[in-house]
């Protein structure tokens, strides 16, 4: 969840907002009908409008849907667009779209629900012939050589000031992904090319597969560089690739367990996953580098996980096991019982007065447990 200044360096970053008003101009005709999924401080909703729209649907789930109804009456769009605080997939839109616009990505398009909610908005939303902003993302990838980077990751586990062994932190660190911005020389391969997420036809969330590189120079590999490129609309989009003018996203890195010493002519191949699970992605990445004078020697093996950098509490997953008998704790007796007291009869106030009532050990006053009620009903009330 972003804060106001998280939105305003989103609003600040010229390149992507450019480019998005660019595919906006290029798509939107006077009288089309505008979808703008995530549309967090409404500037591509308004956007559209000043191009013609005859209605927009903006849809955001978070609080800075307030502060884009403002900017939206302020812009004298405000009885062109209907805002609408809920997730896209539990929407219903009494019209179907010309123009279908979001950005929910992070610093790649596998990034939490960003995959299932286009491919919902384009079955439930999109009219024939319709367009989708964005229309295309592919993911490149490419060896690093990333010695500060990879530095921050490490060095806290291997340099602590009080001599210790912090060797199973530093486990947990490497098989973490990281953001990065790094630069074109710090590449020690060609690109290449890992996904093509066609938002036309998109459904599966998953993605999986093995690149090869061959090193192009000697340097020390540190890990894997992904990023993306976007098409926008014909002819228009941008990349957050090494090199490319700096945008919000950057790019994500892969560290690799420890660097390894590469020589031009290696063959370096990694087999790179993304599965969604629950609300977001794990990543997997097998690295194996071969020598160049000994074809089929491999010289370094790496099998990565973020699974495998989870910080597990053993009582927690203890609790998910399926022959655990649970038991509600008073916690949880509590948020049941506000749930029951939630039946539309009774006003937050007297259901605060009755949780005090049963509760009188975690809540001695009202007033307290009109603050408990309030954040129940926040999440659950309609």
């Amino acid at each position: 969840m972003y804060n106001l200044r998280g939105y305003g360096e989103m609003v600040a970053d010229r390149v992507r907002v450019e480019a998005y008003a660019q595919a906006l101009r290029q798509t939107v005709r006077p009288g089309s009908v505008v979808v703008d999924i995530g549309t967090g401080t409404g500037i591509m909703a308004v956007l559209a409008c000043q191009l013609g729209a005859s209605r927009v649907y903006a849809i955001e789930p978070s609080e800075i849907i307030q502060v884009a109804r403002e900017i939206a009456a302020a812009n004298r769009c405000a009885d062109k667009i209907e805002f609408i605080e809920d997730l896209s997939t539990k929407v219903t839109l009494p019209v179907r779209a010309d123009v279908i616009v979001s950005d929910i990505r992070g610093v790649l398009p596998l990034f939490k629900h960003h995959i299932p909610s286009i491919a919902d908005a384009r079955r439930r939303f999109l009219a024939p012939g319709g367009a989708l902003i964005p229309q295309k993302d592919a993911v490149w990838a490419s060896i690093v050589e990333a010695p500060e980077r990879y530095g921050e990751i490490v060095d806290p586990w291997e340099r602590n000031a009080l001599g210790q062994d912090l060797s199973p932190a530093r486990r947990m660190a490497v098989n973490d992904i990281q953001k990065a911005r790094l630069t074109q020389g710090q590449l020690l391969t060609k690109p290449q090319l890992w996904a093509m997420l066609d938002y036309a036809s998109v459904e599966n969330p998953d993605v999986q597969g093995k690149l090869e590189w061959n090193v192009e120079r000697s340097g020390t590999g540190h890990g894997i560089l992904a990023w993306f490129e976007t098409e926008l609309a014909h002819g228009v989009g941008f990349s957050n690739a090494p090199g490319s003018p700096e945008t919000i996203y950057g790019s994500n890195f892969f560290p690799w367990m420890n660097p390894v010493p590469l020589a031009a002519g290696q063959i370096v191949c990694v087999d790179l996953g993304a599965k969604l699970l629950e609300e977001d992605y794990t990543w997997r990445w097998a690295t194996r580098v071969q020598s160049a004078e000994k074809p089929g020697e491999t010289l370094a093996s790496f099998d990565q996980s973020q699974l495998k950098g989870m910080m597990l509490s053993l009582a927690k997953l203890h609790r998910t096991a399926s022959d655990y008998v649970p038991q509600l704790s008073e916690e949880g007796r509590m948020l049941r019982r506000t749930l029951e007291l939630m039946d539309g009869q009774v006003s937050l106030e007297e259901i605060a007065r009755r949780l005090a009532a049963e509760f009188p050990q975690r809540f001695t006053r009202w007033q307290q447990a009109l603050s408990f009620a309030g954040m129940i009903s926040k999440e659950n009330s309609r």
